[in-house]
């Protein structure tokens, strides 16, 4: 395992590091965002990065940061851990225009996670659609997911937290924990497995979920992966599949917060999902992309999950859907890794959840 913490920020960037398998290096592109939670990659070569406040931003070819915000979104609450969360460009962009985007929207009784669509017109968003509001909507500060992914049949995903109100997310007749399933225009599928069910959100595709901030489609099987943030320890890896109960609050390897109690009936029971893989004690996984390119061979069957907690890049060796190795790499170099993506060019980008936060790319060593 390559420990890098006791390395300064400027000695990692200097340096090529040798990991298990890969040699590679730390490139800064662009510095100076606040608090950015996620990125997109337009097809000209810019980028959309959004920051939690409520910002949306575009960085040039040259990776230099448009001083100018991008206008026209809907009103963000940007309150705790709540703001704009989530950018992702529609599977048939170069057609359509279509940019989605995952925020907290105010409306009756406080705030909680929208998606919306829209079109980029110089530094306008134009023709906003707002494709899903969650309900109900609560003044809580806490655990409101707000990630986007498209699945091979052009489904969108959008993932929710448990708002910080655990029992909340057995609840079929809410929103909260779970993850939700639309069409690309936020129509409801017929086959969505709760939409016959009385008094359950049409939307609902799952229900026990705590707060889910990593979502990838797998290249192979093109199954959707998540993790969520457990309590006190407990962070997962889940496969999403309809209508399955991911058990929180009633399962859990976490404990509650400081006193380290038991939360619910232990770590499993008949009927619950049990995940893929956990951290005890909690990295606290944000972002997340499986690697399938040629820059980084050895890499390839492994997952790439930001850390905020670790302060690390967690790399999982995967042999079909099974996690048989676990790699921490640049652990204390960079900060709080919010989100990770595969880019076009077959490299690995990083945002730092930073108060002066920075996008890197990960390039092959020299």
């Amino acid at each position: 395992m390559m420990v890098l913490g006791a390395f300064h920020l400027n000695s990692v960037l200097a340096q090529t590091i040798q990991s298990e398998k890969q040699s590679f290096r730390v490139v800064t592109l662009t510095q100076g965002l606040q608090y950015p939670w996620s990125l997109a990659f337009l097809p000209d070569g810019r980028l959309l990065i959004t920051e939690r406040a409520g910002r949306l931003r575009i960085v040039q070819k040259d990776f230099t940061l448009d001083p100018k915000p991008v206008s026209g979104l809907p009103e963000i609450v940007a309150s705790g851990q709540g703001g704009l969360f989530d950018v992702v460009l529609h599977p048939q962009y170069s057609k359509n225009g279509w940019i989605y985007f995952a925020y907290s929207e105010p409306g009756i009784g406080g705030w909680g996670t929208a998606l919306s669509r829209g079109k980029l017109v110089g530094h306008q968003m134009t023709n906003v659609q707002v494709l899903f509001s969650m309900e109900p909507k609560t003044p809580s500060n806490h655990h409101f997911g707000g990630r986007i992914a498209f699945d091979e049949a052009g489904h969108v995903y959008l993932t929710l937290g448990d708002r910080g109100e655990m029992v909340r997310a057995q609840l079929l007749g809410d929103h909260a924990g779970s993850i939700i399933r639309l069409h690309d225009d936020g129509k409801v599928p017929k086959d969505n497995p709760f939409i016959n069910r009385p008094g359950a959100k049409p939307e609902k595709f799952t229900l026990g979920n705590r707060n889910v901030q990593g979502v990838a489609i797998h290249p192979k099987t093109g199954e959707v992966w998540t993790h969520e943030h457990g309590p006190q320890g407990g962070d997962e890896i889940n496969i999403i599949k309809p209508s399955r109960n991911y058990g929180w609050p009633i399962i859990t390897y976490g404990v509650n917060y400081g006193i380290g109690t038991k939360i619910g009936e232990g770590t499993a029971k008949a009927g619950l999902e049990q995940p893929l893989h956990v951290w005890v004690p909690s990295i606290a996984p944000s972002g997340m992309a499986f690697y399938k390119g040629s820059e980084f061979a050895n890499w390839n069957n492994s997952l790439f999950i930001g850390a905020l907690r670790a302060e690390t890049l967690v790399r999982l060796e995967l042999k079909g859907d099974k996690v048989v190795h676990e790699e921490r790499l640049l652990q204390g170099s960079i900060g709080r890794i919010r989100d990770v993506r595969l880019g076009p060019d077959q490299f690995i980008y990083l945002l730092t959840d930073e108060r002066a936060g920075g996008l890197y790319r990960l390039e092959p060593g020299k």
